[in-house]
């Protein structure tokens, strides 16, 4: 049988969510903004897919390539308010790897 796994530090990028109740807050925002994060890189990834196929305006693209840059800010205002580094900002899914 295996042993339980034990909490590792937040600063650890390889360790998994760990939610603890002295360090639930921090737990959670850092899970929340790597859901965030992995959501802004689809966008990222499908903004540019709908640009080189040329299905957007170059206004469209002004505004998408604008409101993509305003999210990214946000995420990185969010990321040093909660005390978190940019590594931290993933998930050890196992046997499937990093999340992002």
């Amino acid at each position: 049988m295996r042993d339980a796994p034990t909490s590792q530090s937040p600063a650890d990028p390889n360790s998994r969510v760990s939610i603890d109740p002295e360090n639930a807050a921090n737990g959670i925002a850092r899970l929340v903004l790597t859901l965030i994060k992995f959501l802004h890189e689809l966008m990222q990834r499908q903004a540019l897919r709908r640009m080189e196929k040329g299905s957007l305006t170059p206004t469209q693209v002004e505004r998408l390539g604008v409101a993509l840059m305003k999210q990214a800010e946000e995420l990185e205002r969010l990321r040093r308010e909660f005390g978190l580094e940019e590594e931290e900002l993933n998930l050890d899914l196992g046997p499937l790897g990093r999340l992002v």
